[in-house]
């Protein structure tokens, strides 16, 4: 049978609890969650064990080798933490350039960055967990040793890699990720089983050195071997001197409620910027083709503002203050008008994935997002041990000028963004959505269908989504309404209707009554999104 064909429409409903929720994209890494919680954990022991068991369960979207971030509300404040690494120290656009690149490749050695994952658990665990971080990993651990069936969206990424990889993987730096991902000469199928004790052992050894074993032990000597084999400029060096950072989180007034995010080096402020330029026109219509209209207008404007502008914080041309301020959103808001627009970046002023939410009876909330990027990451694969490593130095500007160029041991401009919402200074939830440069559109529409149309969370989720791409061109999902797809043509948007919803995003949320405490969840039906619950 065709697990990927449905050929009725399906609907679910909002989930509702009390003692505690997990919302991913994986049912068993929801399970996993809720059975630390069960077992003496709190909300952030769940996201911790969450997010170990989708680096084995969904490989497809995120690993060990990747970056994360979390905004983690504890005791009435909010937290943020970046988990994201810098390029090698001993990489240059010259170094790259001297490779034959004219900008950075997508694959292999060149654009890998220092994972942050490891790290994110380790210090989640040490600041606010219950249980400890070895304890935290062991149904992570149990999936990658016993293995398990794939689900039909996973297994849906993981033929199309493997489709792809066969043919351009073809050197001997990539033979880890067939021996990983492709142990019988090819994808595992629907339904199939599939483990990785490479994998169970590096989540033991990260367990039970507090993730140091990665930066500076055992694992650490792995992946430097593999890098200096193959000429790579990852190295020891730079693991040992990796540290996350605790920073403060940003956020913008929408309409009585707080959106919060993390602040650069990631894209997270698209979304507030977005927001804030939409706030300065007409009152939203529902399902209104004008509105639609400004909502795209908003998002352009935003996110052509922050591929300008955003990086590394002490490389940014103008403040995130500026940024975030009415008096950039006025001016940005003056530049709509009834028609689509190619959008130019904003004149400077003289003188800028793998998603969870977790929440427990205590009132702890975790907005939580890792991911290798672009799917299964770089293509690297450090042998036997599970560690595929992420491609996020792809996103750097070998253009001295760009505010984004590459540099060692800096960040990149970061896509992967977890939100959170509070009103009244009281948290509301967390909330998020993956999906590379589609994360911060799937934010302002979260958020949008939240408060302006008072969608529960699972019809929020639900809504179809549509998906600016470039200029004038706008990509809508397929049971996208016509009636607005036309209107918004009338407009002058370059309207192409997809075949199927994969680029569109997928996200989760929790919303927390405040006044009974009991806590309603919605998960992605564009993937394999399960809901658990205690």
């Amino acid at each position: 049978m065709d697990y990927l064909h449905n050929p009725f429409t399906a609907q679910r409903h909002t989930v509702f609890s009390k003692k505690g929720m997990v919302v991913t994209s994986q049912p068993l890494a929801s399970q996993a969650g809720i059975e630390i919680m069960q077992n003496g954990g709190n909300a952030i022991d769940a996201a911790i064990a969450t997010a170990a068991a989708l680096t084995v369960v969904e490989p497809t979207s995120n690993g060990i080798g990747g970056d994360a971030f979390a905004l983690v509300w504890v005791k009435d404040k909010l937290h943020g933490l970046n988990s994201s690494g810098p390029a090698p120290k001993s990489i240059s656009p010259e170094a790259v350039k001297a490779l034959g690149y004219e900008k950075m490749p997508t694959h292999g050695l060149v654009p890998v960055t220092v994972p942050g994952v490891p790290a994110a658990w380790a210090e989640l665990s040490k600041k606010f967990g219950k249980l400890s971080l070895a304890e935290a990993l062991k149904p992570a651990i149990r999936y990658a040793e016993e293995g398990y069936p794939l689900t039909p969206i996973l297994g849906k990424y993981w033929q199309a890699a493997y489709a792809k990889y066969k043919d351009s993987f073809t050197s001997e730096e990539y033979q880890g990720w067939f021996d990983t991902f492709a142990p019988n000469g090819r994808a595992p199928e629907i339904g199939e089983m599939w483990s990785s004790p490479g994998h169970a052992k590096t989540l033991v050894e990260i367990g039970q050195t507090d993730s140091r074993s990665f930066y500076e032990g055992a694992i650490a000597e792995k992946i430097d071997a593999f890098m200096k084999k193959h000429d790579g400029f990852l190295s020891k060096e730079d693991l040992v001197a990796f540290e996350p950072e605790w920073v403060e989180p940003i956020s913008t007034e929408y309409r009585g409620y707080e959106v919060w995010e993390i602040p650069p080096n990631g894209q997270g402020m698209v979304a507030l910027m977005a927001l804030n330029i939409f706030k300065e026109l007409a009152p939203p219509k529902w399902q209104s083709a004008e509105t639609f209209h400004e909502q795209i207008e908003a998002m352009k404007l935003a996110f052509t503002d922050g591929k300008a502008f955003i990086t590394e914080p002490e490389n940014m041309p103008v403040s995130t203050e500026h940024l975030l301020s009415q008096e950039y959103a006025a001016a940005r808001a003056k530049t709509i008008n009834e028609t689509a627009a190619d959008p130019v970046p904003y004149e400077l002023p003289k003188g800028g994935t793998v998603y969870l939410s977790t929440a427990d009876e205590e009132g702890n909330m975790v907005s939580y997002i890792q991911s290798n990027y672009m799917g299964f990451g770089s293509g690297i694969v450090i042998p036997e041990t599970g560690i595929g490593l992420q491609n996020r130095g792809a996103d750097f500007s070998l253009d001295a000028e760009h505010p984004n160029v590459l540099a060692g041991g800096k960040r990149t401009f970061h896509t992967i963004i977890p939100g959170f919402l509070t009103k009244n200074k009281k948290a509301v939830g967390p909330f998020g959505v993956m999906g590379g440069y589609m994360q911060p559109q799937g934010h302002f529409q979260v958020i949008t269908n939240t408060i302006d149309y008072l969608m529960n969370p699972q019809a929020a989720l639900d809504a179809p989504r549509w998906q600016w791409i470039e200029g004038k061109t706008v990509l809508v999902e397929p049971d996208f309404p016509n009636y607005l797809a036309q209107g918004l043509t009338r407009k002058g948007h370059h309207i192409q209707v997809a075949t199927d919803s994969g680029s569109f995003g997928r996200g989760q949320i929790i919303w927390r009554n405040p006044e009974t405490g009991v806590l309603s969840g919605g998960t992605e039906s564009r993937t394999d999104g399960a809901v658990a619950v205690w």
